[in-house]
């Protein structure tokens, strides 16, 4: 569709809202907040998954020591890593379904 196709179909849409002969389009979308994971629920994932931690720490990307670091407490897992702990959490077999770890 060219432009002016687009602004013409877009106008007329408007035209038979505002008539009424045409309900508005949603598609409405929401995002969970990301979680936040202590220690014991860490270790707990990684266990519930069957890794170890230098196992884990590959599929992660990130080092082993950060690893042992969110599983003593001494660091927290932020952002990309914590929606990855969630997905996990919910879903163990998540490595293996998308071919990331294998058996």
């Amino acid at each position: 569709m060219d432009i002016y196709k687009g602004i013409m179909q877009g106008l007329e849409e408007a035209v038979q809202y505002n008539e009424g002969k045409l309900s508005a389009k949603s598609a409405v979308m929401s995002v969970s907040p990301v979680p936040k994971f202590d220690a014991g629920e860490i270790k707990n994932i990684r266990n519930k998954v069957g890794m170890t931690q230098y196992l884990f720490a590959g599929f992660m990307g990130v080092s082993p020591k950060t690893v042992e670091a969110w599983e003593a407490g001494r660091n927290i897992p932020n952002g990309t890593a914590c929606r990855m702990l969630s997905m996990l959490n919910n879903d163990p077999q998540l490595p293996e379904k998308f071919h990331i770890v294998a058996r």
